[in-house]
């Protein structure tokens, strides 16, 4: 709790003291004090505004130890003001100014804060008289009148546990203006990041061993915690470039590039989840025609789908219901020059598909889709229908097995239940979320954020061994 000034205890401050910002995540660091200086002054690097223009905030990192660059606290605060500083020497400097609470020896009070690089200076933060308040009496022949720290708090896990909720930038991958991207940046902001909505296509990269970058109209684009990928099938070649681009710089991708390609190949997608031993309709794949009627005798007799690899969102999917049938759609694609697959129509389905949605190794819900009357396929865009549904513990075993072969932390996975089992139909790398939010009535989004959060902070700490110049 935050004390007032009538209700602080009298401290005697020398020249130099221990302090923690427990707002920013610095539980120790060394702070000379300045009464020369009105405003207090804190060591900060890579100092990044973000957000709207009515409440903008700033991202920077923390060199608490002197000499001891390689461990960085990433920080981020609203900002409260911007002002012209003159240093001591003279200089002068415009400065982002933010609030938070300075902590000694048990009281708490709030001091505001300007961020400007000190690696040139012997202390990483100096404090100046507002800040000191007139409960503190400075005692200019001395130093450390208040209790002693200790830099060791930055290596214990307690410190890693209780770094502070830190406000993400995270990039949103999509050339569409639709509930899901519109879902991602309501929530993202109000759990107070800042997310963007980058148009794929109009990204650029600089391929390079030492720095490489992804631009955006005529500008590099900033660095970013996490990126939300939401790739159109038509555009997957390039898309999965950007992202593999995110990936060389070292950004958190939700889901990797190889994943996403995976998916999208319909071909690969069931030679990988054959490989994993997942249960899957009957399937068969030629490229001769010479082979139609061997084709259709490795799946089974009519009815057979017929499905485009490149089908997305029901199109492409041809359901034959006599072998002929079935020989004049394989016929009418091989004409197209068009890749596809046969497989087994399982008919105890009964023209219905359940949707689990798998974040970060765990079905966070599910629902059962109903095609349209007299369609096979339950396809949400073709004017299906969405309940929420319970699901065995054996299907919910294959949705995550699932996810798990293509390495996505985001995936729905779509499921047929059939006589021997569930039967995986597909794993969607960019699922929707109007459907199964609000069949389901949980909010999705915010668990996927929930998921983004856990992996991107608290940011390990990097640590300098002795002799070695490994990070932990």
């Amino acid at each position: 709790m935050t004390d007032t000034p009538d209700e602080t205890r009298q401290l005697n401050f020398g020249w130099e003291e221990w302090v923690a910002l427990p707002g920013l995540g610095v539980p120790a660091i060394r702070a000379k004090v300045d009464t020369g200086a009105r405003t207090s002054a804190l060591h900060a690097f890579d100092i990044e505004t973000f957000g709207s223009s009515a409440k903008p905030k700033v991202r920077f990192t923390v060199h608490p130890i002197p000499g001891r660059d390689d461990l960085v606290i990433p920080c981020s605060a609203p900002i409260v003001d911007r002002r012209e500083v003159t240093s001591s020497n003279g200089e002068k400097e415009l400065r982002y100014v933010i609030e938070s609470n300075l902590a000694v020896n048990g009281d708490t009070w709030p001091i505001e804060i300007t961020l400007t690089n000190r690696s040139t200076m012997n202390s990483r933060m100096l404090l100046g008289r507002q800040a000191l308040k007139d409960h503190i009496t400075i005692v200019a022949t001395d130093r450390f009148m208040q209790p002693e720290l200790s830099y060791d708090v930055y290596h214990t896990a307690e410190m890693r546990q209780a770094a502070p909720a830190r406000a993400l930038r995270i990039c949103v991958l999509s050339r569409e203006d639709n509930y899901s991207n519109r879902r991602l940046v309501e929530e993202g902001e109000k759990r107070g990041h800042s997310v963007e909505v980058i148009n794929t296509t109009r990204c650029y990269m600089a391929i390079n061993a030492m720095a490489p970058e992804v631009h955006y109209d005529g500008k590099r684009l900033p660095r970013y915690d996490a990126i939300i990928p939401r790739i159109g099938a038509s555009i997957t070649p390039y898309g999965t470039a950007i992202i593999r681009q995110f990936e060389t710089i070292g950004t958190y991708c939700v889901n990797p590039s190889a994943g996403i390609t995976a998916s999208r190949d319909k071909l690969y997608a069931h030679q990988l989840m054959a490989r994993a031993k997942i249960g899957m309709p009957n399937t068969a794949f030629a490229a001769s025609p010479k082979d139609t009627s061997n084709l259709i005798g490795l799946v089974g007799t009519a009815p057979l789908i017929v499905k485009l690899l490149e089908s997305s969102q029901g199109k492409g999917v041809v359901l034959a219901e006599t072998r002929k049938a079935a020989e004049s759609v394989i016929d009418a694609f091989r004409g197209l020059r068009a890749n596809f697959l046969v497989q087994d129509f399982v008919k105890e389905s009964a023209g219905e598909d359940i949707r689990c949605l798998v974040i970060g190794g765990k079905v966070v819900a599910s629902m059962k889709r109903t095609g349209a009357d007299g369609d096979f396929r339950s396809n949400l865009h073709r004017g299906g229908s969405a309940k929420s549904v319970r699901i065995t513990k054996q299907e919910r075993e294959t949705a995550i097995r699932a996810a798990r072969a293509f390495d996505l932390n985001l995936a729905g996975v779509d499921l047929l239940r059939s006589e021997t089992g569930p039967k995986v139909l597909e794993v969607n790398s960019s699922p929707g979320f109007e459907g199964i939010e609000q069949s389901t009535g949980k909010n999705i989004v915010g668990l996927l954020y929930d998921q983004i959060e856990s992996r991107v902070r608290p940011v390990p700490i990097r640590r300098r061994r002795a002799g070695s110049s490994e990070a932990e």
